[in-house]
């Protein structure tokens, strides 16, 4: 597990509030720029890196004279306004010094909900990566008052880690990591090193709540890591003012509470398609690709498709269905329901003459392709 952040190629980092804004205190310009020089390194060692921080309604109170964290949505959502101004300046200006550019990304859970903005946000993603660009990414609480109202920055640098693929997820907090008890309460409580992402009775150790500062408390952290776990991602919660806590960890140093996924990516994007998506539509195979599918672990060609039923967008999970009528997988597809109608019953070769564009030469990969 020492070896996991040190091998990873891609990671999230998740910074959280009282971090941030140095117990609410103000934004903490001194830690971020430490942090940024770490990920600076990071980068040199061929590492992709996101950066998940909290901090911008934290930072909006300050600005704005609140000494306890409102209430009200709207005064929420003002703080919020205020605070990603401050924020977006000084996570730029701290990368800048390391010739590294910085982009701002503001999501929304339903933004990872809907398919088609998932794989939009998915592919930005991936092309600022590719650019060396380290996205800042936090939700949009300006807007959206769910968020504000029940969400957390832990849940979303888990999603993101999903939605990217990310090796690792490493959560900076204001905690050493996770204890069998509150250690603030309870003097026999003992740290723990390690332990499985999903075991239950991490969930009973955490317990708790929030500062009054963020939302998160350890509880949050423990879940992140179980999401996180569902596509492969280990997980560190590590104490975000230990010295060059990300280079260190980097170097495989035995740092915080270390949370092992025991899924592996590919397996977890098949369950997560099986057991968590309404499919949006469906199609009919003939017996060839019937075969080909169920026996032979082949992608789907258009070719086999005989029916499509109902409307779909590209990226929807829709329903195969077999030659006998009976349900026999779920994919993603790679093209709308409207263009799969014109190109079912034609080969691979005959899609870019038929539409005009090939997204992909398979109506649904073996890869996006998980079996009933």
């Amino acid at each position: 597990m020492q070896d996991v952040i040190k091998k990873a190629r891609r990671l999230i980092v998740k910074v959280g509030s009282s971090l941030v804004t140095n117990d609410g205190r103000g934004l903490d310009h001194a830690a971020i720029a430490r942090w940024a020089a770490q990920i600076a390194q990071l980068r040199l060692l061929g590492k992709e890196v996101v950066l998940v921080s909290s901090g911008a309604i934290a930072e909006g109170m300050q600005r704005l004279g609140f000494e306890r964290r409102p209430t009200a949505i709207h005064e929420l959502q003002a703080c919020a306004a205020v605070g990603q101004m401050g924020l977006a300046q000084i996570y730029e200006t701290s990368f800048s010094a390391h010739r590294l550019r910085t982009a701002q990304v503001l999501l929304t859970h339903a933004d990872l909900a809907d398919r088609e903005r998932y794989l939009n946000a998915r592919s930005t993603l991936f092309t600022l990566l590719r650019l060396g660009v380290v996205p800042i990414i936090n939700e949009n609480d300006t807007v959206v008052t769910d968020e504000i109202k029940f969400g957390d920055n832990d849940t979303l640098g888990a999603l993101v880690a999903n939605l990217i693929e990310a090796d690792a997820l490493i959560i900076l907090t204001d905690q050493k990591g996770l204890y069998s008890a509150d250690p603030r309460s309870n003097p026999d409580a003992v740290f723990v090193h390690e332990g499985r992402a999903g075991d239950a009775s991490l969930e009973a150790m955490a317990g708790g709540a929030g500062s009054a500062i963020g939302r998160g408390g350890m509880l949050t952290k423990i879940l992140a890591a179980k999401r996180a776990a569902t596509s492969g991602a280990h997980t560190v919660i590590a104490w975000g003012r230990e010295d060059n806590v990300l280079t260190r960890l980097a170097a495989g140093e035995a740092i915080g509470t270390r949370l092992t996924a025991h899924t592996a990516q590919l397996t977890a994007r098949k369950q997560w398609m099986a057991d968590h998506l309404q499919t949006a539509g469906r199609v009919v195979l003939d017996a060839g690709a019937t075969q080909k599918v169920v026996s032979e672990g082949k992608s789907l060609l258009a070719i086999g498709v005989v029916e499509v039923g109902g409307e779909f967008g590209r990226g929807a999970v829709i329903t195969c269905i077999g030659s006998d009528g009976v349900s026999i997988a779920r994919g993603i597809t790679n093209y709308t329901s409207s263009e799969t109608r014109r190109i079912m019953r034609h080969a691979s070769s005959e899609i870019l003459s038929i539409l005009g564009f090939v997204e992909e030469p398979e109506l649904i990969h073996r890869d996006n392709l998980v079996l009933l």
